[in-house]
């Protein structure tokens, strides 16, 4: 009996005549063009906003890959409405994603939301100690000291606010270098110096006198003034350079 070949079934595919974009797949890329080593190279305005979201979500479901899902929520949603969504339960359903993960958009918009907000109120005018104690509410009650420089405008206007330095005034290095470097990339004409005191105790120390006199000294060969050093604690404030008649 003859036996016929094998004949292997042509397996070239054929396109149905509609184009369609192949979505590259996190895996496919080159190292370099990966999110988060992209960002690490260039930093994070080099990165798309789908490329960002993807960090922010870190992986994607068992049926997309986390790049493929991000861009589908920006094409589908658009780059701010996905972000201005304050329903996750809405977002789950409307894209199609774990709830979870919409829980973490929603997060993400919020986090910006409050950011806007407190950089809005930045034309906030700085006149006194109290002005201080009051704009600085949320220092009241951090466990550890932290440093903070409000940038004043010539209208005592807050241009910008800058955490300087955590840990302990006298147990950290404050350099007068940066801390008038944010005030020359900012162009302040002034600035208040403001740290709390875990303790509850409002009253300056040997070091809070010390630093400040150093500052103040540095601003005036500088032509930036500092015009206060404010000590914050839970329930009172305490002005060091009124204090100190500096």
């Amino acid at each position: 009996m003859r036996k016929s070949a094998y004949v292997l079934a042509d397996t070239a595919m054929v396109l149905d005549g509609h184009h369609h974009d192949y979505q590259l797949m996190l895996r496919d890329l080159p190292n370099r063009a990966k999110p988060r080593e992209k960002l690490l190279a260039q930093g994070p305005e080099a990165l798309t906003m789908a490329e960002l979201t993807a960090l922010l979500l870190v992986t994607g479901t068992t049926r997309e890959d986390v790049l493929s899902l991000t861009s589908r929520i920006v094409r589908a949603y658009g780059e701010r409405n996905v972000f201005a969504e304050r329903n996750a339960a809405k977002l789950s359903n409307e894209l199609t994603i774990p709830l979870v993960k919409a829980c973490q958009l929603v997060a993400a918009g919020e986090i910006g939301r409050r950011l806007h907000a407190r950089a809005s109120s930045s034309f906030t005018t700085i006149r006194n100690a109290r002005d201080v104690y009051e704009y600085l509410a949320d220092m009241r009650n951090l466990p550890r000291e932290h440093l903070r420089g409000l940038y004043l405008n010539g209208h005592n206007r807050i241009i910008r606010d800058e955490v300087i330095s955590i840990g302990t005034v006298n147990a950290n290095l404050i350099h007068a270098r940066e801390i008038f470097r944010v005030a020359i990339e900012c162009n302040a004409v002034a600035l208040v110096l403001a740290h709390n005191h875990p303790s509850g105790e409002a009253t300056p120390s040997a070091e809070d006198e010390t630093v400040t006199r150093q500052l103040v000294a540095a601003g005036r060969i500088v032509g930036i003034r500092v015009l206060d050093h404010v000590i914050i604690a839970q329930n009172a404030f305490t002005s060091v350079n009124a204090e100190y008649d500096l």
